[in-house]
């Protein structure tokens, strides 16, 4: 028997069926079952028969032309561009190591996901095949470009496909990158299509039909309950990623959700003013620093990490409370900026917005030059930061004011 068989295990009068994983030790076997969880069960006094072979062989993912999929249009529906990035969304059981893998093509997850059939007409297009934590700026790049041509071949709307983990970041991105007249929504999955309680169906209906709808930003939708309700829609630069694996594990800093799409009703409704479709022309800057380093001040940092960062072309520091550092640092920072590496400071605070002119801290940092990062996520005011130093001559001007709802005008209680 070999990994990928469906096979029949008795032991101690239990009876289990499945297909076969690999296991970590010679002494278990370990067989998913039908429900998508995994058993452990010890070899020794096991009965195994082999029902089936082979059950499962999955070839990795091509790239190149192939990863270009046109499915049949009806004039009467909008067209929606599905691009592929990988993760979990499009991810599936390897039964050669027994872990999940990316190796779905978007035309695959319209196989898997027969519930987007008669919303829309789709193009499918994979940019990448990894998990989110190999993206890299490079594939920022090629994204930016393959929704830039997506939505000039006419796309009314567009859905990302990307692993959760690093979803903020790459949002953020685009909603620097790109002036969209039409919705670019992100959406992932927190758990595998192989497991009973994947949120993959719902999150990729409910982003189908955020991207018919009116709002024309990059969005990320995902749950926004535990319950198979309703997905939310979080503005892509406001949005964090705060639990590990829960499938609502998607919140808007500061404010609730722009949005919500009801999973039953298929109604996509707004809280707050947007920018509506067609409001701009397409463009594109996808220029990009990536020698931007983000450093997080804790007790007792080292002086010598934030001399290490003299190379960077532009610091971002995640400062406690209102947005400080330990003053023996600030000599440091000044002679940074001196340097020309401009430094920006933000909260580790989960909200709220930084004032450098309420402690003699943050007005002497003020004095060393620090560029206050108003109420930006630290991870977004570093992709910022990335395109701002490629894309503009007035870098602090740039980082104090919006461009993509990454900053509000005020801190204020959710409205």
């Amino acid at each position: 028997m070999n990994p990928g068989d469906r096979v029949a295990v008795e032991r101690d009068g239990a009876s289990y069926e499945g297909v076969l994983l690999p296991s970590t030790t010679a002494d278990h076997l370990v067989v998913k079952l039908p429900g998508g969880y995994n058993v452990g069960i010890d070899r020794e006094d096991a009965a195994v028969e082999v029902l089936e072979s082979d059950v499962y062989v999955i070839e990795p993912g091509e790239t190149g032309e192939s990863d270009r999929s046109t499915i049949e249009f009806d004039d009467a529906l909008p067209t929606i561009s599905l691009i592929s990035t990988g993760g979990t969304i499009a991810s599936t059981v390897d039964y050669r190591t027994g872990a999940v893998t990316a190796q779905f093509t978007a035309e695959d997850v319209l196989r898997a996901v027969p519930d987007l059939a008669g919303r829309a007409n789709y193009r499918g297009r994979v940019v990448a095949n990894i998990l989110s934590e190999n993206m890299t700026p490079q594939v920022w790049q090629n994204l930016a470009h393959a929704i830039h041509e997506e939505i000039e071949a006419g796309a009314d709307g567009v859905v990302v496909m990307h692993g959760t983990d690093t979803m903020q970041f790459t949002a953020s991105a685009m909603a620097f990158m790109l002036d969209t007249p039409v919705p670019i929504v992100f959406t992932g999955s927190q758990r595998s299509a192989d497991r009973p309680s994947s949120d993959n169906v719902m999150n990729a209906v409910c982003s189908v039909e955020a991207a018919k709808a009116d709002c024309a930003e990059v969005l990320v939708c995902m749950h926004a309950t535990e319950s198979d309700d309703r997905c939310a829609l979080h503005r892509g630069t406001r949005v964090r990623k705060n639990h590990t694996s829960r499938r609502n594990a998607f919140e808007t800093i500061g404010n609730e959700p722009l949005g919500s799409v009801d999973y039953d009703s298929e109604d996509v409704t707004f809280r707050r003013e947007f920018q509506e479709r067609d409001a701009v022309d397409l463009d594109i800057d996808a220029d990009l620093e990536p020698a931007v380093d983000l450093v997080k001040f804790t007790p007792g940092l080292d002086a010598a990490r934030l001399e290490a960062c003299s190379d960077s072309a532009g610091i971002v520091i995640e400062g406690t409370g209102l947005g400080h550092v330990h003053t023996d640092l600030i000599p440091v920072i000044g002679d940074l900026v001196d340097g020309g590496t401009p430094v920006v400071m933000t909260s580790q605070c989960l909200d709220g917005r930084v004032c450098e002119r309420v402690y003699d801290t943050g007005r002497d940092l003020l004095d060393a030059g620090v560029i206050e990062g108003e109420n930006m996520l630290p991870g977004t005011a570093k992709v910022k930061l990335m395109w701002a130093l490629a894309n503009v001559e007035n870098v602090p001007g740039t980082m104090h004011r919006p461009l993509a709802g990454e900053i509000t005008d005020q801190s204020r209680p959710w409205t």
